[in-house]
């Protein structure tokens, strides 16, 4: 029932505010204002109140006549009733509540709610490029940022020239088979060209700026199959010829061997029946 009393209240008798916006974003370490402005009131001199609220926690920023808490020596108070931070932080990012108190009219207080967000720039991101590959195996390059608020984009460069997400909608990299992941920071080859071979780096940007890690370099080597093949098939055939004399060897010694003790054993037996018969 009081709501609507109040909803009736004529604006001349009553406080009531107003913002330029609801919804405010600003840079790290750049000033911002947020508004109050007082569109109608009668009290001389109303009592002034602003309060930050994070994670449903409400703290005055602005109390008494001064600053105070969070904004304390970084903000001031400008008329009607503004405040204006003067280098805002990624902590700054909260709810923020103008409250005015107005004794002498009817519809005696109002407030109004402000959303900031402060953008955070990208540092410098790490990136993993592969020292060597191998033509025609599948590769990834990776590249990963956790300071920068909103959340960056990620781009991949190559020898200074800046990949297209799609590799088909350019002339020079349309035989190319990779793919790029703007959210995560992915560069995936599914079989690398000898063309890919070069310096990659990667830049992650957002609305605050960006950044890029140094380039690295990547080189791609041909296989060369017949080469491998002669080299694996000389092997094998130098094992194979080495143990096939092992084997002639130890199979001349035994036989070798065997002969001479049964020839030696008939000529004692010879023997020994010639002195029988004498």
């Amino acid at each position: 029932m009081s709501l609507r009393l109040n909803c009736l209240v004529p604006s001349s008798l009553g406080v009531i505010l107003r913002t330029t916006d609801k919804i405010v974003w600003a840079n790290e370490f750049e000033p911002i204002e947020l508004t109050c402005l007082i569109e109608s009131i009668s009290t001389n001199n109303p009592r002034i109140e602003w309060k930050k609220i994070k994670n449903g926690i409400p703290s005055y920023v602005y109390f008494q006549n001064k600053v105070s808490g969070d904004l304390e020596n970084r903000a001031q108070l400008r008329e009607p009733a503004n405040i204006l931070i003067f280098n805002t932080t990624r902590s700054d990012t909260a709810e923020y509540r103008c409250e005015v108190a107005a004794i002498d009219d009817q519809r005696d207080f109002d407030e109004i709610l402000i959303s900031l967000a402060v953008r955070v720039k990208p540092v410098v991101p790490r990136c993993s490029v592969p020292e060597a590959v191998t033509v025609g195996t599948s590769t990834e390059l990776r590249c990963l940022e956790n300071e920068g608020f909103p959340a960056p984009q990620y781009r991949w460069f190559h020898n200074n020239e800046e990949l297209p997400l799609e590799p088909k909608t350019s002339l020079k990299f349309v035989n190319s088979s990779y793919s790029i992941n703007p959210d995560t920071g992915g560069l995936k080859f599914r079989r690398v060209r000898k063309e890919d071979a070069g310096e990659y780096y990667c830049q992650a940007k957002n609305d605050a700026g960006h950044a890029q890690c140094h380039p690295q370099m990547m080189e791609v080597y041909d296989v060369d199959i017949l080469g491998i093949f002669l080299k694996t098939f000389g092997v094998v055939l130098f094992f194979f010829c080495l143990a096939a004399c092992i084997c002639h060897s130890l199979k001349r010694g035994c036989f070798h061997s065997k002969g001479h003790s049964e020839n030696k054993w008939v000529q004692q037996r010879r023997a020994s029946f010639r002195a029988r018969d004498s």
